[in-house]
C-alpha cells in the first residue's frame, strides 16, 4: 500500500491533529474504494503481480486455440452404394504433437436397417484461411465388419470399443466380439494395438 510522504502533507492538515471515528470511517471507505479500482483497471492477460497466486499457479494465457475439423465439412471415402453417410462418434485432440488438434470420426453408411460397419478416419486441416478439412489416414476400414463404439483421444492415442463377428455364421445383426483397440502416432504413421480379443457375447 503506498503512503503519502509527509513532506506533501498541507497545512490545513496539520492542524487536525484530533480524529474521530467518522475520520477513520471515511479513510477507510476511501482506501477500499482505491484498491478495487486498482484492481478491476489492471490488464486482462500478461504476467501476473509478484507474489500473487495466479504467478505461480497458472501460467499466462496464450490466445485462442485452433479449432478442430469439422467432421461435417468432410467427404468421406465410403462408397455407400447411393445411401447417405453417418457421422455416428467423433473425437478431438494433438494427436501428432504440432499444436494443432486432429478431429477422429467413426462413420458408416446410413442403411437404415441391420449394422453397416464404420470406418474411422483422422481428419485435418491446414492453417490457411479458407481451407478445408481432410481426410489424413483410414484407422478402421469397412471390409473389417466392425462397430465402432466409445471413440476418444487422450494422451495422442485413439481408442475405441470394436465390435464384430467370431465367425460368418453369426447372425450381422449381433456381433458376438468385442476389441479394445489404440491407435497412436509413432514414427510417421499410426500404430495400432489390440488389447482385448477375446470372443464373447455382447
Amino acid at each position: 500500500m503506498l503512503h503519502t510522504p509527509a513532506t506533501l502533507a498541507t497545512p490545513d492538515t496539520l492542524a487536525h491533529t484530533r480524529t474521530r471515528p467518522l475520520h477513520w470511517l471515511a479513510t477507510a471507505t476511501a482506501m477500499a474504494a482505491v484498491i478495487a479500482a486498482a484492481g478491476l483497471v489492471q490488464p486482462a492477460t500478461g504476467s501476473p503481480a509478484t507474489g500473487s497466486p495466479a504467478a505461480t499457479e497458472e501460467p499466462a494465457a496464450k490466445g485462442p486455440q485452433a479449432a478442430a475439423p469439422d467432421p461435417a465439412a468432410v467427404t468421406y471415402p465410403l462408397d455407400c452404394k447411393g445411401a447417405p453417410r453417418a457421422v455416428t462418434a467423433t473425437a478431438q485432440g494433438d494427436l501428432d504433437g504440432d499444436g494443432r488438434p486432429e478431429t477422429v470420426a467413426a462413420v458408416r453408411c446410413d442403411a437404415g436397417s441391420g449394422t453397416p460397419p464404420h470406418a474411422i478416419y483422422v481428419l485435418t486441416q491446414d492453417p490457411a484461411e479458407g481451407s478445408r478439412p481432410r481426410v489424413v489416414a483410414t484407422l478402421l476400414d469397412t471390409p473389417q465388419r466392425q462397430t465402432a463404439t466409445e471413440l476418444t483421444v487422450r494422451d495422442r492415442t485413439v481408442t475405441a470399443s470394436l465390435l464384430g463377428y467370431s465367425g460368418p455364421e453369426v447372425p450381422r445383426c449381433c456381433p458376438d466380439k468385442k476389441q479394445l483397440a489404440k491407435w497412436r502416432w509413432s514414427d510417421g504413421k499410426f500404430r495400432q494395438e489390440l488389447t482385448d480379443s477375446a470372443a464373447r457375447s455382447v
